[in-house]
């Protein structure tokens, strides 16, 4: 089920025509789901394009708002603003598997990392679901990492899948959600998708786009969770305009009611298909276009309605879910029903 199957509609600006990150073309999204007694957990993988993405990297940004996380390979994707792996999502003791998985993908095609060019920059991002599932018992192997990205397509499935299996949001059963936003520049329509790993919000601090505020009836605990929002766009933009891009998406994060707490990793990815740097460049110069800086106010809405409608997908996609120590997460819908 989707956000929009239950009304949960927000924002101005067109969607594409799946409404999430894979509109973008070239972007795929791919689950590895790990349910084996208290574990509830696993991988999701955003490939950013069809090619070999060392050699054709991606003009890329991050951008933490809160910084209570794990996640690697962020500070080089800062530093030199470029992306040239897949990005994973996982729980936060999966990181070094997925890590592995993503250095071991590289060699297959580029055994020559390590040794006669660059080492590679694997991104796995995390977020802890240990309140759902036993994160001690590292359930989650490079082989999980391998079947997410051998999965990717354009159609994938949101809420309790993937990295998202065990993930909780506002109370209720988070996981992974899409959305995704279309813009007009000089007359071109340009897409912009944003795929999030809801693990945030304190229980009751929910607000639906019509003003409701749903009560979970769960567990009242700190804002102590996290969330990754991955960005996705074709729209040319360097790394500077990329990362004042995604950083709006916490505007997205308050309209659905958080305020970054403390304990909470809130955590921003973004690439632009848009712009490429070749791994073994050919010439001293490389052309890489931009947008005129009064026209990113089109991407500053488009990642804050996207944002908060992903998170929305989240909980719309997810099933009331029992977990560890007999924990429990009620799904969305199910409370809307009972409304």
């Amino acid at each position: 089920m989707r956000a929009r199957d239950l009304g949960l509609a927000c924002g101005k600006l067109p969607t594409g025509p799946r409404n999430t990150i894979a509109d973008v073309a070239g972007v795929r999204v791919g689950h590895a789901t790990v349910v084996e007694g208290d574990v509830c957990t696993g991988v999701t993988a955003i490939v950013p394009h069809d090619g070999d993405i060392f050699r054709d990297k991606l003009v890329a940004a991050a951008d933490v708002l809160n910084g209570f996380g794990k996640s690697i390979g962020l500070m080089q994707v800062e530093e030199l603003g470029q992306l040239e792996t897949p990005i994973l999502l996982t729980n936060t003791f999966s990181v070094p598997a997925c890590a592995n998985a993503l250095i071991r993908n590289a060699l297959q095609t580029n055994p020559e990392i390590g040794r006669w060019t660059t080492t590679v920059n694997p991104v796995v991002c995390e977020c802890n679901d240990g309140y759902l599932s036993d994160i001690q018992a590292m359930l989650v192997t490079p082989t999980d990492a391998f079947m997410a990205l051998g999965s990717a397509e354009e159609e994938f499935a949101n809420g309790a899948v993937g990295a998202g299996a065990g993930m909780s949001c506002f109370g209720f059963k988070g996981g992974i959600g899409s959305a995704s936003r279309v813009v007009a520049l000089d007359k071109v329509a340009h897409t912009l998708g944003v795929l999030v790993l809801a693990n945030f919000g304190r229980v009751g601090d929910l607000r639906l786009p019509d003003g409701r505020a749903p009560d979970p009836a769960s567990v009242q605990v700190p804002e102590a969770g996290s969330v990754i929002v991955v960005v996705a766009t074709d729209v040319p933009v360097d790394h500077r305009q990329l990362r004042r891009v995604i950083r709006r998406a916490g505007v997205g994060l308050a309209r659905c009611g958080s305020f970054w707490g403390h304990g909470s990793g809130d955590v921003f990815v973004g690439f632009t298909t848009g712009n490429r740097v070749p791994h073994a460049a050919k010439s001293d110069l490389l052309p890489q276009r931009v947008v005129a800086e009064p026209k990113l106010d089109l991407l500053f809405q488009a990642v804050a309605e996207a944002t908060q409608e992903a998170v929305l997908d989240a909980l719309a996609g997810a099933d009331t879910t029992e977990g560890r120590a007999g924990h429990r997460r009620p799904g969305l819908r199910h409370a809307l029903k009972e409304d």
